[in-house]
């Protein structure tokens, strides 16, 4: 249970004063400091007890208003922060602070869609909007217009695209689809990005930059401020699209099929992220480990073919869509079967949806949310959690099957099952390892503890680096950051230093730590 902890610099009375100024400024049912309240907010996935990341309370505005007197109360009272928009980043850290002791400033209820404009293809949200939510509401007012979905739908839209998540249609990077924030600063103050700078400017969700620099990327993944409303752009409904599922029955064959998508991905034959997996995806997502092998160390390679054959699945497996007009769908078609059927052996068999057709059957393909693949947790037993170690690769198959063989020997040595995927974007490959585990396992969780740190280290020697990682590993991602001494480090702390003298925002967050609180993290 998490009891009551403090951040640095504030005991009890302290502490207290701080919450109680909170309360009268939002009302106490916006407050949140109850042992239950802080069981709530701690991370489900936790490589332990999650008591390490405990927070102290949890706050809960309405309005951007509230959230300037939020972070006025923080700097008066030295209280750090840790925002969230609905604390579904689960693999990450869920809503968990990476400073013990801040206070969660919880999002959920600021999820107004505040605009949908059908004619420009824009929607601007709060950070409490989920994937659901507006599914729903684009649906029910018969808005052609679809979103990119991660393979968790519980979360933000907003939130999403501020760690960088990605979907799996042709907008599906969805960071680059902000076009324009509303930050409150770490001193309270209000700023729009973009055209936004411009009091009535009417072209804030059309242009992403203004004049001068431009900072929508420095909220993405920070502590530089609070997002508290984003313009995002959104993907017209196309008149149909096709989808494929290639089976690759060796390990080898991620070489010459890696090649061929990375190929295709460069010239826009096919628009989306390409996720290329392995055989426990499809396992993991609708049964137990139990279900097939309760015996010691990595699945054996008898029991792996048996689970390719049960799901029509290869050692590795991925999935094609296309989009467009019925012209275009049709000659892109063309090209991929001339790509990949004549190294197959066989035909591509596709499956396609008209516009008017129900789009379900194709889930995140085509911008429909789902959490099925959160199954994933259950694959170890008791209570799961899984953590994913994700280096970012030039589009190579070679170095993509050398990174494969490095990554799954370090499995192997620490008695895991080897589950990773290739997601394959537009110039670049982020190796998704996920460690399967189950919490109630501590000889385990130490395992796939380890298992992390030394992937860190792997990675670092072999010239790759994490872009989003769990928030017990923020520092040592951050700091394998190294050129030139650390100078983006540097570069990160002095802007932090600048706009948040008195740290109150994440504090930790991507291992930006504020100067009050350095000391000693190295």
């Amino acid at each position: 249970m998490a009891d009551r902890i403090f951040p640095p610099g504030l005991d009890a009375a302290s502490f207290d004063s701080a919450i109680n100024a909170l309360k009268r400024e939002l009302g106490e049912d916006k407050v949140f400091d109850t042992e239950l309240d802080r069981n709530t907010y701690i991370d489900p996935y936790a490589l332990g007890d999650g008591l390490d990341h405990a927070a102290s309370a949890a706050l809960a505005p309405t309005s951007v208003e509230e959230v300037q007197a939020i972070v006025r109360l923080a700097n008066e009272h030295k209280l750090p922060v840790w925002p969230v928009a609905r604390g579904k980043n689960l693999g990450y850290g869920g809503a968990s602070p990476v400073l013990a002791g801040s206070a969660v400033l919880d999002m959920t209820r600021m999820n107004q869609i505040l605009d949908v404009d059908e004619r420009y293809a824009y929607a601007t949200l709060e950070p409490g909007v989920g994937f659901y939510q507006f599914h729903e509401h684009l649906t029910n007012n018969d808005i052609p217009l679809w979103m990119s979905v991660p393979a968790n739908g519980w979360g933000s839209v907003i939130g999403n695209a501020l760690e960088r998540g990605i979907g799996y249609t042709p907008y599906g990077d969805n960071t680059t689809k902000l076009c324009g924030l509303e930050v409150v600063t770490p001193t309270g103050e209000i700023v729009r990005t973009g055209m936004g700078a411009m009091e009535g400017n009417k072209s804030w969700a059309h242009y992403p930059y203004s004049f001068g620099p431009s900072w929508d990327q420095m909220f993405v993944q920070s502590n530089l401020g609070v997002v508290t409303k984003a313009n995002m752009w959104m993907m017209p409904e196309p008149e149909m699209t096709a989808h494929a599922q290639v089976n690759l029955p060796e390990m080898e064959d991620i070489k010459w099929a890696m090649d061929i998508l990375a190929d295709l991905r460069l010239r826009g034959i096919i628009e989306h992220n390409v996720v290329f997996g392995n055989y426990l995806h499809d396992a993991s997502a609708f049964t137990t480990r139990a279900d097939w092998y309760e015996g010691e160390g990595p699945i054996p390679d008898e029991i792996a073919e048996k689970i390719q054959e049960t799901y029509n699945v290869g050692w590795w497996t991925f999935h094609l869509s296309l989009f467009g007009d019925g012209g275009v769908v049709e000659a892109k078609q063309k090209i991929v079967n001339e790509a990949f059927e004549p190294r197959l052996g066989k035909k591509l068999e596709w499956r396609h949806w008209q516009k008017g057709q129900p789009r379900e059957p194709f889930s995140i393909a085509v911008g429909v949310p789902m959490v099925l693949p959160l199954n994933v947790v259950n694959w170890m037993g008791g209570r799961g959690g899984h953590i994913g170690f994700s280096p970012i690769l030039p589009p190579s198959g070679e170095l993509a099957y050398d990174a494969f063989l490095r990554r799954k020997r370090r499995f192997e040595e620490a008695g895991l099952d080897y589950y990773s995927s290739f997601t394959v974007g537009h110039r670049h490959i982020a190796n998704v390892n996920m460690i399967l585990y189950n919490r109630d396992d501590a000889d385990m969780v130490s395992r796939a503890r380890n298992l992390f740190t030394q992937m860190i280290k792997d990675a670092r020697e072999e010239g790759y680096g994490e872009y989003r990682t769990h928030i017990d590993f923020m520092q040592p991602v951050a700091d394998t950051y190294d050129y030139n001494n650390h100078a983006l480090k540097r570069l990160n702390e002095t802007v932090k230093d600048a706009l948040d003298p008195n740290g109150v925002i994440a504090p930790g967050k991507s291992g930006v730590w504020p100067a009050r609180l350095r000391e000693g993290r190295e």
